[in-house]
C-alpha cells in the first residue's frame, strides 16, 4: 500500500500513517466549549462566601492540571478526528472509519476500503494528497512511543508472517534509536502480494503480535 508523498518520522514509515468511536464524537470535536457562557446579572451581583478549609482542599484537588499522558492522547484523538473528517468531506472516502478511542486508526477497516477497485490510490492522505496536512498533524500529535518495545513487537510479527507462509517478509530495523518497520523487501516495486489469500491468512494469524498503533506500519 502506497504512502502519501510526505516526510514522516522514521517510526511512522508506511503509516500512510494513517483511524471505534461513535460518529457523534465528530460533531463534538467540531463544536466549541459551550460551558463558558456569559454570567447572569444575578451572578455578577452576588458576592460568594469564602470557602471552608475542606472546600479549598477539594477545589485544589479537582482543578489540578490533567495528566500529560491523558492530555496527549486527547490531542492525538482530536487530530485523528480532523483527519477523518477531511478524508470523508474532501478526500473522496465518505465511508472512512472513525478512529479507535485510543486515537489510532482501525487499519483493518481502512485496508478493507483500500482493497476495493479504484480506491487504494488516496486511502492514505486523500485524493491528490488533499488531507496530507491533517495527516501530518496526527503524526505530530501521537504520544511518544517506546521504540524498543515497538521494535520487538514488529520483529515478532515479521517472524510470525514468515512462519505462516510469507517467506519474503523482512525484519524491522533500528536506526538512530527509532524502530523502522519491515515487510516487503522492495516497497517501490512490491514482491509480496498483500491481496493474496495466503497473505491475508498470515496477517490474521499474526495480528496479535503488533502493539496498538503498529498495525498500519508493516
Amino acid at each position: 500500500m502506497s504512502s502519501p508523498t510526505i516526510s514522516p518520522s522514521p517510526t511512522r514509515l508506511r503509516l500512510a500513517a494513517l483511524v471505534a468511536a461513535p460518529v457523534l464524537a465528530l460533531s463534538v470535536a467540531c463544536g466549541g466549549d459551550d460551558s463558558g457562557g456569559a454570567r447572569s446579572s444575578d451572578d455578577i451581583a452576588s458576592v460568594p462566601q469564602a470557602p471552608s478549609a475542606s472546600q479549598s482542599t477539594q477545589d485544589t484537588r479537582d482543578t489540578r492540571a490533567p495528566d500529560s499522558r491523558t492530555a496527549g492522547k486527547s490531542a492525538f484523538y482530536d487530530a485523528q478526528l480532523a483527519y477523518v473528517q477531511c478524508m470523508r468531506a474532501k478526500g473522496g472516502y465518505p465511508d472512512f472509519p472513525d478512529p479507535k478511542l485510543s486515537g489510532y486508526l482501525d487499519w483493518k477497516k481502512v485496508n478493507a476500503i483500500g482493497s476495493q477497485p479504484g480506491r487504494n490510490e488516496g486511502i492514505k492522505g486523500g485524493k491528490n494528497g488533499v488531507c496530507v496536512p491533517e495527516l501530518r498533524k496526527t503524526m505530530t500529535a501521537e504520544p511518544k512511543r517506546d521504540q524498543q518495545k515497538d521494535y520487538e513487537s514488529m520483529l515478532a510479527h515479521a517472524k510470525c508472517m514468515r512462519d505462516n507462509g510469507v517467506s519474503r517478509f523482512t525484519n524491522p530495523t533500528m536506526s538512530g534509536g527509532n524502530a523502522q518497520p519491515g515487510g516487503d523487501p522492495n516497497p517501490g516495486s512490491p514482491v509480496i502480494d498483500i491481496e493474496s489469500p495466503a497473505y491475508e491468512q498470515a496477517r490474521e494469524a499474526c495480528k496479535g503480535k503488533l502493539l496498538e498503533g503498529l498495525d498500519g506500519m508493516q
